[in-house]
This record gives C-alpha cells, sequence and structure tokens, in this order.
C-alpha cells in the first residue's frame, strides 16, 4: 500500500505558440515547478511513482464522442495557423502538434492511479497531469481542458471495476461544468464543485453554476454548486464548506472512490481565483475526505497558475495523502457573511434531496468562543490575509520532518500486541517509576501495581507525542483507574508542550472539579443528560443514538470547536457506558488528527480490543 505520484515528462511539451493573454498562464511550468518542490520537499522519494500511459480511444469514447476525439488526433498534423484557428473555435483553449499525446497521457495517467487503488496496489494517489479537463464536455474543449480525465476515470472505475458510487470533489476556483453536463442525470456519481461565481459574473458565466442546479431526472441532488459570490475566500471559509455541505452528504452517499479535481486555482495568491485560503488548507481538505470510501482517494491536478503557491498547495496535498500531520492553519477560523450565505443556499436548494439536511441539528456553539485567548473573535470578511510574495517564507520556515512512529499503542493484555498492525508500535517503554509513582500517589485507583504500570508507559507514549516522537496513539486503561488516568494524562499535557488540551470525553466521565477553567483546557463531554455549555470551555450534550446524528455532532459541533479551539494535544477518553461503536471511536479520533497537527491519544477500556480503533 501506500501513495502513488504518476507523472510523465511528456506533459510538459505542449505550450502556448501565439500571443495570448487568458491562455498564457497555463504553461508547462505549472509540472516542473510542483515536481520541483515535491522532490526538494523529499516527498516525491516517499511515494511509489507510477508509470503514466496513453488513454486508448476507447477509454476516451467512455465520455467523449467519437468525431470530437478524432478532431483531436487530427492537430497533431495542423500548422500553427491551423491550430489558433481551431482554438479560436472554442472558450479559453490552445492546441499545440502535441496537444493529443499529452492530454491522452493525462487520462491514461489518471487512470492507471484509479487501476493501482481499486486493486489495492496503493492506498491513495496524485496524478500530476495537464492539460486540465474538468472544463471539457462531450465534444468540445473549453477552459484550457480537452479530455475530461476524472470524469473518464469515475466511467472507467465503474465499468471495469463495477463501482455504484463515485464521489467527485472539485476545489478548483472554476465551476467544473464538464464534469456536471456528462453526470447530471446519475445518482452513481456525486459531484460536489465549489467555485468563483459573484452572481454569474465569473467564467464561465453559466446560470447552472448556481445553488440551485441540482442536476436532472434521477440526478436530482447528485450536482452539488457553492458559488462563491465575492471574492478573498480563505482557510475558514473552505472548511466550513466541507463541514456543513460536502462532508454531510458524502457520509450519506457513502462512496467507493473520491475523486478530487484538484485545482489550486482557488489558493492564496492565485491570479484567477483571488482568495486567501493557504496551501496548509489543502493538507486538512485531503485529510478530511481520506475518512471517506476506505481513504480510496485519487487527486487529480486542475487549474492553479501562482507557480509558488501550486507547488506549495500540491505538496500539502501530498504530504496529507502520505499520512503526515496537517500544519496548522494561520488566521483566524472564522468564515465570512458570503461564505455562510452560500452554503445557506445549498443546504436550503439540497434538503429536499438529502435525509442528513432535513435533521435537526444539535446545538452548538460558534467556534469564535473557543479562541486560545479565551475570548471572542472578531468576524474577519474575507479570512486571514497573506501577501502571496511571502508565500515561500511562510512554509519553509517550519520543520516538515515527521514523526518516526505514526501510532503507537500501550496495552494491558498480554499477547495482545501479536494482533496489531505492522506499522504501529507496541509502548513497552515507561516513564520514570519515581515520576509515576509522585503521579499517581494522589490517587488510590493508581496505587496498584497493574495501573502503575499503565500510567508509566501511558506518561511516555505522551511525552513522545509532546516532542514529537510519536504522531498519535492509544492506551488501554483499567476500568477502575480510567477517570484518574486521564486526570493525570491532562496534567501531565499541561506541564510540558500542550499551552492548549482537548478532552474528548464519551460516556461516564466529569470534568476533574479542580482543573482551572482558564482557558487552556475545552472539555467537550459526549454522553451528559442534556445539551448544556457550563462555561466557555466545559460543553456537554448527549451521545446520538443514530448514524446521522453522531455524524452531525462531529460536522457541528467537535470540528468547528476543535478548530476553532487549535489545541496542541486531543485527548479522546471512552468512559464507563459511553456506548459509542469501535467505527465511530475510530472515525472520531481521525477527524480530530487535523485540528492538533496530528497529536492524538485515546484512552479506551481494557476490555476492548484496542487496535481496532487505530
Amino acid at each position: 500500500m501506500g501513495t502513488a505520484l504518476v507523472y510523465h515528462e511528456d506533459m510538459t511539451a505542449t505550450r502556448l505558440l501565439w500571443e495570448d493573454s487568458e491562455c498564457e498562464i497555463e504553461c508547462p511550468e505549472r509540472l516542473t515547478a510542483a515536481l520541483a518542490l515535491l522532490q526538494q520537499w523529499g516527498l516525491e522519494k516517499r511515494c511509489l511513482r507510477l508509470s503514466a500511459r496513453e488513454a486508448s480511444e476507447a477509454e476516451l469514447g467512455l465520455v467523449h464522442s467519437p468525431e470530437y476525439v478524432a478532431l483531436v488526433q487530427r492537430t497533431q498534423d495542423m500548422d500553427k495557423g491551423e491550430l489558433q484557428a481551431l482554438s479560436g473555435q472554442y472558450d479559453a483553449v490552445y492546441f499545440h502538434p502535441n496537444t493529443f499525446h499529452c492530454a491522452r497521457l493525462a487520462v491514461g495517467a489518471v487512470l492507471q492511479l484509479v487501476d493501482a487503488v481499486l486493486t489495492g496496489a496503493i492506498h491513495n494517489g496524485l496524478a500530476l497531469v495537464r492539460p486540465p479537463g474538468h472544463h471539457s464536455q462531450r465534444a468540445a474543449a473549453s477552459g484550457f481542458c480537452v479530455f475530461n480525465s476524472v470524469a473518464i476515470a469515475a466511467e472507467y472505475a465503474k465499468q471495469k471495476h463495477g463501482l455504484h458510487r463515485i464521489l467527485i470533489v472539485d476545489w478548483d476556483i472554476h465551476h467544473g461544468q464538464g464534469i456536471q453536463y456528462i453526470f447530471e442525470d446519475d445518482p452513481s456519481v456525486l459531484y460536489f464543485s465549489w467555485h468563483r461565481y459573484e452572481h454569474g459574473r465569473f467564467w464561465p458565466f453559466l446560470r447552472e453554476s448556481d445553488a440551485d442546479a441540482v442536476g436532472q431526472g434521477l440526478g436530482r441532488g447528485f450536482t452539488v454548486n457553492l458559488p462563491w459570490n465575492q471574492v478573498g475566500m480563505g482557510n475558514a471559509d473552505y472548511l466550513a464548506a466541507f463541514l456543513n455541505v460536502l462532508l454531510p452528504l458524502a457520509f450519506e452517499f457513502d462512496p467507493e472512490l473520491v475523486l478530487v479535481s484538484a485545482g489550486f486555482d482557488s489558493a492564496i495568491g492565485d491570479p484567477e481565483g483571488q482568495m486567501q485560503a493557504t496551501p496548509e488548507c489543502f493538507a486538512h481538505l485531503t485529510q478530511l475526505l481520506s475518512v471517506l470510501a476506505g481513504g480510496r482517494v485519487c487527486a487529480v491536478l486542475e487549474g492553479g497558475y501562482h507557480l509558488e503557491s501550486l507547488a506549495q498547495s500540491v505538496c500539502m496535498t501530498v504530504q496529507a495523502l502520505l499520512g503526515d500531520p496537517a500544519p496548522p492553519l494561520p488566521g483566524l477560523l472564522m468564515p465570512c457573511e458570503s461564505a455562510l450565505e452560500s452554503i445557506q443556499s445549498v443546504r436550503a436548494a439540497q434538503a429536499p434531496h438529502w435525509t442528513c439536511l432535513q435533521q435537526d441539528v444539535p446545538p452548538t456553539l460558534n467556534p469564535s468562543t473557543c479562541s486560545p485567548e479565551g475570548r471572542s473573535l472578531p468576524l474577519l470578511p474575507g479570512g486571514p490575509t497573506h501577501d502571496a510574495a511571502v508565500l515561500s517564507p511562510l512554509l519553509d520556515q517550519k520543520d516538515w520532518s515527521t514523526p518516526p512512529v505514526r501510532t503507537a499503542v500501550v496495552l494491558t493484555v498480554p499477547g495482545a500486541a501479536l494482533a496489531l498492525p505492522s506499522d504501529v508500535l507496541h509502548q513497552e517503554e515507561s516513564a520514570l517509576r519515581e515520576e509515576t509513582e509522585a503521579l499517581a500517589r494522589p490517587h488510590e485507583s493508581l496505587t496498584q501495581d497493574k495501573a502503575l504500570a499503565t500510567l508509566g508507559k501511558l506518561l511516555f507514549l505522551l511525552d513522545g507525542i509532546l516532542d514529537g516522537q510519536v504522531s498519535s496513539g492509544i492506551a488501554a486503561t483499567p476500568v477502575l483507574a480510567a477517570v484518574d488516568i486521564l486526570d493525570v494524562a491532562i496534567r501531565r499535557g499541561l506541564s510540558r508542550r500542550a499551552q492548549r488540551l482537548l478532552c474528548v470525553a464519551l460516556g461516564q466521565l466529569d470534568r476533574p472539579l479542580d482543573l482551572a477553567d482558564d482557558g487552556r483546557i475545552l472539555w467537550l463531554n459526549i454522553g451528559g443528560k442534556e445539551a448544556t455549555a457550563w462555561s466557555t470551555f466545559h460543553v456537554s450534550m448527549p451521545l446520538p443514538r443514530t448514524t446521522g446524528g453522531f455524524l452531525s455532532c462531529i460536522l457541528g459541533l467537535v470540528l468547528p470547536l476543535a478548530y476553532g479551539f487549535q489545541p496542541d494535544l486531543v485527548l479522546v477518553a471512552l468512559g464507563p457506558a459511553h456506548g459509542l461503536q469501535d467505527p465511530y471511536a475510530a472515525l472520531l479520533a481521525a477527524v480530530l488528527r487535523g485540528p492538533a497537527g496530528g497529536r492524538v491519544l485515546a484512552l479506551v477500556e481494557e476490555v476492548r480490543n484496542p487496535h481496532r480503533s487505530l
């Protein structure tokens, strides 16, 4: 398994041969800049390189007409004047003698990636390709796009691999009208696109790019358009779109494969998008998508015309696919009013088609109430601002090394380590005995040898997480000592490197009375008798009894609070009578990796199988 990278240098062969200010931004340097940074950051060598191939004419015919394919094929023999004349028949397109070869390679690269993912040869991957594809239609090129690689890949996955539910996430800043037209009456493909719209005043200037275009016939509800009606959308706006629109629908749809039309003209600095989302945001978005479809995610490069922003965003996406912790998001995470209006319009348009949008949303708090400073944050229209010229210093100053150990486990049952996955460390080392005994002394339940030994291993693991040696962990705790071990873990975390600690307690686990309510600890209890905000940093709600209710709880409460709080460490504690099934516990721990930079420690009762929640 692992992450694949598909690329072929021939895809840099096509370029604009005449003066055209609109088309000149789609250039070979888009690929070479991205690949160079992947190599500079050491990411390329961590990926499995797949060889690209040309798509066959039959594969192109999965979505394109034979006449159109034949027309593009003839461009191989056209001179410059003929190419320019043909290009002028389409909207924002240029042809080159190598276009047919490059476009076939782009499609074939994506199909190679899909094959590898769906056969289990790899877990996920990125196709670094050009020309892009999501604007091209059955018989027309459009917007730099010749063959619709992602649409062909979706049809290919259905026909060759027998898939029935495919999610396409298009985060390019332009509406992928080509994909929409191809699948607008097809309920097997859920197409989500956000795009700069400005009430129809931005390219491609289509009425059907608005929120009320939801598909046709049996496909109604399976086209989801989120129009951005002003520029400057930032990290908070993109996250809000995922949490309030895309992910609720995606969980209900339950895709077997996720295809990402990964256009990075939606990132900061791009002249087309004029948005403010930083490259780090795409790591978080990719990480959230990775909890779908068993992690089978195929990202495909679409747009992106600011070379530095594009390259860094590609690297962030690949890091997330590799499973690296997502870097913290800069700025205040407050979506702007325009973004919220667009999100609400999409939810209203889609509500008749999706059960998750018809349910009552659980009581939530505004994420701004849990700022690091413990005060309400002002609404910042347009999100955080950064000068595109300082993108490189912003990122290059960070330490991109990943923890040597991805996941470590503390077990109490002898021999249980034999059932652990091969890449999970069985934590056997302990903290110093004197130090462990001192921390355990106030708690009678921790004086027993078994509990004391467990506490020592847990403290060693916790220190490893906070010191950057381990990304995340899970610890089985003796039932009678679970509450006290959690109390010690909280205090240990705060005394070390954690300035802000989020504790998500499930079941009958009360917040220790003597913990200071000073804004360093956000205590979220899921399993309380009623939804109550005891204070800004102490929230309680009942455990939802349905799958939809639990997902709404995660997306509508847990993640907004977590991203608003920006914790240095997350403790997930499954206490007595928590009632949470293993898949739900695993999902909760997985999605909380984003807000905490991967630093999540789960505490479970020893009667459970710890490795099932990894």
